[in-house]
């Protein structure tokens, strides 16, 4: 649902070059809805969003809308819509302390490959701590997504309500695709490792089947399963290309998802004053 074909009075004409732009945007995103998921579509994704809520920040600020959303009829539907606005924040913390705890994790275990003090033992249980880290950054973001609630639906005649719900919603189809990419299926890493194990070499091409994040649990798992050599070098390599893309990966992610928190909190400040006029 991406235009809207009837409005009323309660949204500006259709004439005003802002609705179209809004449309254009909103049908963008619907359509990458179905685009495999990587890095660079969940980025294109972030930016898109960007963009989008840009473009209803100007449009929050012309008088028929701040007319509309002040008027006490709507203000059940701006409650609801700040009730909404809060719950994306929550989703934005919740992928911000799991790209920085990820980034962390990863950033030390790279420094210690490098080193490798303490010999075999110390990097196997350096190898484990950061599986185990990721084991819980994958818990929380499931918890996340297990307990968001569903935005009802709203009266088609509070267009620029609806307008606003329509937003929320994508919002959050975006949030679990990040969530689904950054923790993967429960079984992914392991199924990756399970196709290495009875390969007769490792590549990079076979460990990148999946996303940085999928990658990286398989090749460390690879590097710890007792099944390979400690002399395999080949492992150990691949594992550190495996990190220091993560890392990047991670760095793109958490650049989009800072810069949408603040249009969210932007977003979230124009309903309050609204509903306060």
């Amino acid at each position: 649902m991406a235009a809207y074909h009837a409005r009323s009075n309660s949204f500006p004409s259709r004439q005003h070059p802002l609705i179209p732009e809004f449309d254009e945007q909103l049908c963008r995103l619907r359509s990458s809805e179905a685009a495999s998921s990587s890095s660079a579509s969940l980025s294109g994704k972030l930016s898109g969003l960007q963009d989008l809520h840009d473009c209803v920040d100007k449009l929050l600020l012309l008088p028929l809308n701040q007319q509309a959303l002040s008027n006490q009829k709507n203000e059940k539907w701006v409650d609801e819509l700040l009730d909404g606005s809060l719950r994306l924040l929550d989703m934005c913390n919740t992928a911000k302390d799991a790209l920085q705890q990820t980034k962390e994790s990863t950033q030390e275990l790279q420094s210690i490959i490098r080193r490798r003090r303490g010999g075999e033992s110390s990097l196997s249980s350096e190898l484990k701590k950061f599986l185990n880290s990721r084991k819980a950054v994958k818990k929380a973001l499931h918890k996340a997504m297990e307990s968001k609630c569903a935005f009802s639906l709203l009266n088609r005649d509070q267009e620029v309500v609806s307008m606003l719900r329509e937003v929320q919603s994508i919002t959050l189809s975006v949030f679990e695709s990040m969530f689904f990419f950054i923790s993967g299926p429960k079984s992914s890493s392991w199924s990756l490792v399970s196709k290495l194990m009875n390969s007769k070499t490792v590549s990079c091409e076979k460990v990148n089947e999946s996303n940085e994040f999928a990658s990286a649990d398989a090749a460390l798992n690879l590097l710890i399963s007792h099944k390979m050599k400690n002399s395999d070098s080949t492992v150990e390599e691949n594992a550190q290309k495996q990190l220091q893309e993560l890392e990047m990966c991670i760095q793109d992610l958490e650049e989009g998802v800072e810069s949408l928190y603040r249009r969210l909190i932007k977003i979230r400040v124009s309903l309050l004053n609204n509903l306060n006029h």
